[in-house]
C-alpha cells in the first residue's frame, strides 16, 4: 500500500513539474513581442492532418522542446484552415472561404497561411523581431530535427549560413542535445 501511495505521489509531482509549451494566438505573440522582443515560432497545422497530430504528441510534448521554445520563442499554434483573424505587418488576414460545416475536414486556406507561403502541413514558421518571415520548414519534425531549426534561428547562426551548402554542412555537423 505504501508503494502505491509513493508511486501516485511521484506521478502527480512529475506531471505538475512537466512544463508545456506556452501556446499563444498570433495577436498575443505580437503583443508580447512588442514588450519583450523574441522570435515567433508558428506551428501551421490543420484539424485533419495526421502528421500534425504526431508532432503534437511526439515533438511538442517533449520536455526539451517545451523548455527551449518557452525560453527563446513566442509559440503560436495556428490552424491554417481556421477562421481566426490575424493582424500582421499592418495587414488583416481572414479566411473568406472558411466553412463551419467542414471544421474536421479540408477547409478553405487562411490568407495568413498563403501570406507566409504555406503549401504543406505541418509547417513551422520562424519570424524575427522585425516581423520578417525567416523560414518555413515543412513536414513532420522529430524533437532532434526541430532542435536544429530552433537553435539555428534563436542563436542567430542562420545569419552566417549564406548558401545551401553551408546549411547542409551545419546540419550534418549538428549534434542534437534534446532527448528523444
Amino acid at each position: 500500500m505504501k508503494k502505491l501511495i509513493l508511486i501516485t505521489i511521484l506521478l502527480i509531482v512529475g506531471s505538475v513539474s512537466a512544463q508545456k509549451i506556452n501556446w499563444m494566438t498570433m495577436d498575443e505573440a505580437l503583443a508580447a513581442q512588442a514588450k519583450v522582443p523574441k522570435l515567433i515560432f508558428v506551428d501551421m497545422y490543420t484539424n485533419w492532418c495526421g502528421p500534425c497530430k504526431m508532432m503534437d504528441r511526439n515533438t511538442f510534448e517533449n520536455q526539451d522542446v517545451a523548455d527551449y521554445m518557452n525560453e527563446h520563442y513566442y509559440a503560436v499554434k495556428f490552424n491554417a484552415e481556421g477562421n481566426d483573424i490575424v493582424n500582421f505587418n499592418y495587414q488583416t488576414f481572414t479566411n473568406p472561404d472558411y466553412n463551419p460545416a467542414k471544421v474536421k475536414t479540408r477547409n478553405g486556406v487562411h490568407e495568413f497561411s498563403r501570406y507566409v507561403g504555406i503549401r504543406a502541413y505541418p509547417t513551422v514558421v520562424f519570424i524575427n523581431t522585425q516581423m520578417e518571415v525567416l523560414s518555413a520548414v515543412k513536414s513532420y519534425q522529430t524533437p532532434q530535427r526541430l532542435e536544429l531549426y530552433l537553435k539555428v534561428f534563436a542563436t542567430g547562426k542562420y545569419l552566417d549560413l549564406k548558401t545551401q551548402e553551408s546549411f547542409d554542412t551545419y546540419s550534418r555537423d549538428f549534434s542534437p542535445e534534446f532527448k528523444g
